[in-house]
């Protein structure tokens, strides 16, 4: 998938409620914080940069290119959401675009390849229930059910990096679930566990 570069309505797209720009100027701050260049960062946050998913449970890959302070496509985002869907009941909803822009700020910020093995998108509230059933670490109104979040892992970047700077840009909930090996993100409140 090759990113659109058309702009939506406003100029911008809503983040977590806040633009995609003070989005990018938070991505910024937490950058000062973890990398130590701030010219490094900036050279490689005005770069295009390729992100590439795989589902552990469809054995499906998608992949798209990211520009900084471009909007995303409406085929681009119905790609993004098939490919997220709820493989047990093979339905899908619209997911949150701002998870692609945190995506695209975890792989700027760790120094990653920007290939991410994808554990978990949307659930289903049938599927949520049942997983509830199965584990207790499963949010009865997790933020799954709404599209705003995803369970990754990445071969080149370890769980607790990912975490790392996931908190640091407070983008919203962040879980860590190291024997699972896997990091929560998702653009709801910002909160952790």
């Amino acid at each position: 998938m090759i990113l659109n570069h058309t702009k939506g309505r406003n100029g911008h797209l809503a983040t977590g409620g806040i633009s995609r720009r003070a989005f990018l100027t938070r991505v910024g701050a937490a950058a000062s914080l973890l990398i130590p260049s701030a010219d490094v960062f900036a050279s490689s946050l005005g770069r295009e940069r390729r992100i590439s998913m795989f589902n552990t449970h469809t054995k499906e890959e998608w992949g798209f290119v990211c520009a900084p302070q471009q909007n995303y496509d409406e085929g681009l985002l119905g790609s993004f959401s098939h490919f997220l869907r709820d493989h047990h009941a093979d339905v899908s909803r619209p997911m949150d675009p701002a998870l692609l822009d945190l995506l695209y700020a975890v792989t700027v910020l760790t120094g990653g390849r920007g290939e991410y093995n994808i554990v978990s998108g949307y659930r289903s509230p049938e599927t949520n229930q049942w997983l509830r059933k199965m584990s207790h670490g499963v949010a009865e109104h997790s933020m799954h059910i709404e599209g705003k979040a995803i369970d990754l892992r990445s071969d080149d970047v370890g769980i607790r990096s990912i975490q790392q700077v996931a908190l640091a840009l407070q983008q919203g909930g962040v879980g860590y679930y190291g024997s699972a090996d896997f990091v929560h993100l998702d653009t709801g409140e910002i909160r952790s566990w």
